[in-house]
């Protein structure tokens, strides 16, 4: 996408594993979204384009936050990120990925989970959900569609 060579570059296109705890520093708290969107963008970046340079994401969504979360967890699992303006949120009554790179597609739909209900202890029960997400199989997490 940018047309740069970085072969020269010892810190181009590194990857990183980030923890539970990575993910909560990075937003400010660990939610769903953010993970979904962290386990999204491995995949992709594992499994249809691992250069980042190359890929552009769009985000469909609410877009507004939870949902819009989403687009924190792709920026750190994708590499995808505002700064490359690789990136974009489109408002959406339907929550999906698109991807694109060299030509190909992927569509990634999150499939649906369970939220608890509000009480006194809702933050931390969103947190529970949120951990037992980040250490799900892809499969129980998002549908995948190569186009």
């Amino acid at each position: 996408m940018d047309g740069h060579t970085h072969s020269h570059c010892k810190y181009y296109n590194i990857t990183h594993d980030f923890s539970v705890s990575d993910l909560a520093a990075f937003h400010g708290h660990l939610g769903p979204y953010i993970v979904l969107g962290y386990r999204i963008g491995k995949y992709v970046r594992r499994k249809f384009c691992d250069d980042p340079f190359r890929m552009k994401a769009e985000i469909y969504c609410a877009g507004t936050p939870p949902q819009s979360c989403l687009a924190d967890g792709v920026q750190l699992g994708s590499g995808c990120t505002l700064g490359k303006r690789n990136i974009e949120i489109v408002p959406a009554e339907t929550l999906s990925c698109i991807f694109e790179a060299d030509g190909k597609r992927v569509t990634i739909t999150p499939r649906p989970f369970p939220l608890p209900k509000r009480d006194t202890n809702y933050e931390a029960a969103i947190e529970s959900v949120a951990e037992e997400m980040y250490y799900q199989r892809d499969d129980q997490l998002f549908d995948i569609l190569l186009s």
